[in-house]
């Protein structure tokens, strides 16, 4: 049996905003997420950009049904907030609670790159200064990166699958994946799905920029640059994307508002490096020549690509590779973006966030610029939107995650018919 699945709702809390509204104004009006970090001394790192989320008020949530209250709160770390922010507007937005459907056939798959990074450092810290048994008796299960999906089905009571993907910058993306796989083959009906990730602690940046993955400029508009010759770095983000996919017949019974059909899903890997994406892009170009099989499509029936587009050097060399191995002919006529421009390396959260994007795009038939951009490279010679945001219909669209460990993902969304 193999079922068609749609997006009926969308919720995130991102560097331009929380909330879809907020984020996607942002993101038409090409504004800049990325700030200068403010909650710790940047000298020791030396990275001091990041995207940060910034208006983000949990008493806000207090009490509202489906949320936290102030002592649940303390007992929930931020990435799991987050998560769950995003869901409860994601379900908000699909219209439905779904309670409709047998809960064991609704599914939350939701994904972190890192977990809870913050309160272990602060635990640790802790465990130093005053021994282990003034840690925290709730440290474990606040950390661990599978207490997002759990929080969330503890607040909606769904009991179908649940899990946590961690695929680095690919969790988001595998989540999505996986769920809209679950609801094709018929093992759910429904499913929240995405990723989420809370990293502005000084740890986190000491530990990327020590690997030198990490933007040290101090210009935010030529800090995350995307394809651009003078890339140095990726700019570290955080934040949450979730989306609501549903078994299309049960959404179109309903009524209900649909952003975008997810037709197709590639993964593989790499094989190759802990870091480094391959060279020649076989394996990611593959995940994207899989993803368009999957949906029935060819590169020509492709308009845009979300590239993964991470400001780094080999990344956005080795994904231009990538998607030519994948698109041959079609490679310079596709529209390519990176929405990292505007908000940074979202880790975990990125791939759902940008599917979301990929969801708005279809919608509005609007591709947003890829911010920033101004020194072409030789060796990234595509079209990534560079001279300004397009408007044209996009009947199909990819959205590339690649992650540490040479894991690839991509996604397909069409048009609804």
């Amino acid at each position: 049996m193999s079922r068609r699945v749609v997006i009926t709702g969308l919720g995130a809390v991102t560097p331009l905003g929380t909330g879809v509204d907020k984020f996607w104004k942002g993101i038409k009006a090409n504004k800049l997420g990325i700030s200068f970090i403010d909650a710790f001394n940047t000298e020791r790192t030396g990275v001091k950009i990041a995207g940060v989320v910034r208006d983000f008020n949990e008493e806000e949530y207090f009490d509202v049904p489906g949320c936290f209250d102030k002592k649940e709160a303390r007992r929930m770390d931020t990435f799991t907030k987050y998560a769950l922010i995003a869901a409860h507007e994601a379900l908000g937005d699909a219209g439905t609670d779904l309670s409709d459907l047998d809960p064991y056939r609704v599914g939350v798959l939701v994904g972190s790159g890192i977990g809870g990074i913050d309160l272990t450092l602060s635990e640790y810290t802790k465990f130093l200064e005053k021994g282990p048994s003034r840690m925290s008796a709730f440290y474990i299960p606040m950390m661990i990166s599978n207490m997002a999906a759990g929080t969330i089905a503890m607040k909606t009571g769904f009991r179908g699958a649940n899990f946590d993907i961690t695929t680095a910058c690919a969790t988001g993306t595998h989540s999505i994946g996986e769920a809209f796989r679950k609801i094709k083959d018929g093992y759910l009906d429904a499913a929240i799905a995405g990723g989420t990730e809370s990293t502005n602690v000084e740890f986190t940046y000491g530990g990327f920029s020590n690997m030198k993955a990490l933007s040290k400029s101090s210009d935010l508009e030529r800090a995350s640059i995307p394809f651009d010759k003078e890339r140095n770095g990726f700019v570290l983000g955080e934040g949450s994307g979730i989306v609501v996919l549903e078994e299309y017949e049960h959404a179109k019974a309903r009524g209900a508002k649909i952003y975008a059909e997810v037709a197709g899903y590639g993964a593989t890997c790499d094989a190759y490096h802990m870091t480094s994406p391959m060279p020649s892009g076989e394996a990611a170009g593959m995940g994207m020549t899989l993803a368009m099989q999957e949906a029935g499509l060819t590169p020509a029936d492709v308009d845009y690509i979300n590239a993964h587009g991470t400001s780094t050097g080999l990344n956005d060399k080795y994904e231009t590779a990538a998607i030519k191995n994948a698109f041959g002919e079609y490679a310079h006529s596709v529209k390519i973006n990176s929405t990292k421009s505007m908000i940074g390396h979202l880790l975990g959260a990125a791939g759902a966030v940008e599917a979301i994007v990929c969801a708005k795009t279809i919608q509005e038939g609007f591709i947003h610029r890829t911010v920033g951009y101004k020194v072409p490279d030789e060796e990234c010679d595509l079209d990534y939107c560079v001279n300004g945001n397009i408007e044209q219909e996009v009947r199909a669209a990819l959205s590339n995650s690649l992650g540490f460990g040479g894991h690839n993902a991509t996604l397909c969304f069409k048009k609804i018919n």
